[in-house]
């Protein structure tokens, strides 16, 4: 079997912007539910107000991630969702990392 006969390695699938940690930690959240309030993720995730905010700019700017602001009351909130490409961009990321764990 030729170089050219074997199919591609699986990392080249992997979404490179999802390489980050945070970034990954935060489309995993996003995955998980329909909408986050910032402060409730940057919580979970356990990292700073302006770490979470360059990661989601940072995803937002790719189309990842949708941020959403508004108010409760007379306090800000922000909200952040996976956009349908975000989603898919996820799972097939996360196909892959499946397939490279099971390559032996």
């Amino acid at each position: 079997m030729s170089a050219q006969d074997t199919p591609a390695h699986p990392r080249h699938l992997l979404a490179e912007t999802l390489g980050h940690p945070v970034r990954f930690s935060l489309m995993a959240a996003l995955a998980q539910t329909e909408e986050f309030d910032f402060a409730t993720l940057r919580d979970h995730l356990q990292v700073s107000d302006s770490v979470l905010s360059k990661q989601v700019a940072a995803l937002e700017t790719v189309g990842y991630v949708k941020v959403r602001k508004g108010f409760i009351g007379k306090r800000p909130r922000t909200w952040l969702k996976a956009t349908k490409e975000g989603q898919a961009i996820w799972r097939s990321h996360l196909a892959a990392l499946r397939e490279i764990a099971a390559d032996l």
